[in-house]
């Protein structure tokens, strides 16, 4: 194994693989599982929420994508937080970072072991969780080519996939093809009990959060920075492309599925006993789709989770980089991946499988809720880590960015209130998981400043 200080890692990574990687840790659980919670909550409304999440998520990618651009590093926000805040907010906005992404992995291996019951209704969670967690490590243990190459083939089946549903589910509505006992139409969408907001228009805020967590992953455009080939390039047209194509696939879907099959019996599984993709198309009476479907969206949930236990090895790498971090985990082996950083992550989310074991029910909305709290506070971080990065920036500095955040500062403050207008949902919502993500933080707050001083031994 090597280790320096300085990143040791290979810029393997092309525009198509950093898309695609984007875009495989954004469709996962968010649109394959807990939208249906989110539909059962906000019916055919749901879809504003879901364009209104991508335009904060927007915003968000863009403060990023200035400062990524200008200085690209695997750690990304948890080194820019380094450089333009304090090294403690560094500390504390990587290692939630990690702990977020850890949570995810869990969330999607448990969602994995939730989709293989429509096959095998008596086989234990635990055991396909503990084979999927597995795989993912093997996997990211290759060469980051490999890795680039693994996972755009993956994310390549979820992309297809959701064209095709989206291409089926309006031959049904256009032009009848198959049959059903439901009604079928746009009309759906209105005609229903209670309209297009059948719980009121507020309903649109109070799934945001669902709704923002669904794009969870595109910040791994700005993880693989340090990584990809040229990110001048590379960067800015990733973002530009990733989050039009991912707000058209999701609220695409969404669109015709509650279309093709009455919003109200896709809410009666509320997404946690199977995918609303499923139930619909059981529902429809096409068991061999919903099959086919089945099978698509567990390599959605390893898909994402793949990609997430990429972002947490170079988490913690960088981490350990800046001292912040036990200095084993700045140790690349000789594919200059660094294999103790992915090890640990994974052997973290073991816990997912425990969990399984012991509480399979009501394991997949807890992690879900914790995963929304932290995501809300780092995309949160990002945007404010951008403000920072502009301090002392002449005007003539700021006139050479190569990719400026977009409508600076006031798309900043309107990213800051939408995340903020969630957050407050959730206290009142889902306070035990407010709780728990708000303990974390002030536990790292607390290492921080008991353990970190010029480095971790």
């Amino acid at each position: 194994m090597e280790q320096s200080n300085e990143e040791n890692l290979q810029r393997d990574l092309s525009e198509r693989h950093v898309q695609l990687i984007a875009i495989g840790g954004a469709i996962g659980i968010g649109l394959f599982l807990a939208s249906g919670s989110a539909i059962a909550s906000a019916g055919p409304s749901l879809l504003l929420s879901y364009l209104l999440a991508g335009t904060v998520v927007y915003f968000v990618m863009r403060a990023l994508g200035e400062v990524a651009v200008e200085d690209p590093v695997s750690g990304s926000f948890s080194a820019y937080a380094h450089k333009f805040i304090s090294p403690c907010a560094g500390f504390i906005i990587g290692w939630t970072y990690w702990f977020m992404w850890v949570v995810t992995c869990m969330a999607e291996v448990t969602a994995i072991g939730i989709y293989c019951t429509f096959w095998w209704p008596e086989l234990p969670q635990w055991i396909p969780a503990l084979a999927a967690l597995i795989c993912i490590m093997t996997s990211n243990l290759f060469n980051v080519k490999t890795f680039g190459e693994f996972e755009f083939w993956f994310a390549l089946i979820k992309i297809v996939t959701i064209i095709a549903i989206i291409a089926a589910g309006l031959a049904i509505i256009f032009f009848g093809f198959g049959s059903s006992s439901h009604s079928v139409g746009i009309s759906n969408l209105y005609a229903l009990r209670g309209g297009f907001f059948p719980f009121g228009v507020s309903r649109i805020f109070q799934v945001l959060g669902v709704a923002i967590i669904a794009f969870g992953g595109v910040e791994f455009i700005g993880i693989t920075a340090g990584e990809i080939k040229n990110p001048e390039k590379g960067i800015p047209s990733s973002i530009n492309k990733v989050l039009f194509r991912i707000i058209l696939l999701y609220i695409g879907t969404l669109f015709v599925i509650m279309c093709i099959y009455p919003w109200m019996n896709i809410a009666k599984g509320a997404g946690v006993t199977e995918s609303p993709f499923v139930s619909t198309f059981s529902g429809l009476g096409i068991k061999q789709a919903a099959a086919i479907i089945n099978f698509v969206v567990i390599t959605a949930s390893f898909s994402s989770c793949n990609s997430g236990m990429f972002s947490n090895g170079r988490m913690l790498y960088n981490l350990a980089l800046q001292k912040q971090a036990p200095q084993f985990l700045a140790k690349v082996n000789s594919n200059k991946i660094p294999a103790n950083a992915i090890i640990t992550s994974s052997i973290v989310a073991l816990t997912s499988v425990v969990l399984n074991f012991v509480m399979p029910e009501n394991l997949f909305l807890s992690l879900i809720s914790i995963i929304t709290f932290l995501s809300l506070w780092v995309w949160g971080s990002i945007v404010i880590i951008q403000m920072y990065s502009r301090r002392g920036k002449s005007a003539e500095d700021i006139s050479k960015l190569k990719y400026p955040m977009l409508f600076y500062p006031y798309t900043n403050f309107i990213a800051l209130i939408a995340l903020a207008i969630v957050a407050v949902i959730l206290v009142f919502e889902k306070p035990t998981a407010v709780i728990i993500a708000s303990t974390w933080l002030i536990i790292i707050y607390c290492l921080y400043k008991l353990f970190v001083k010029e480095k971790i031994t």
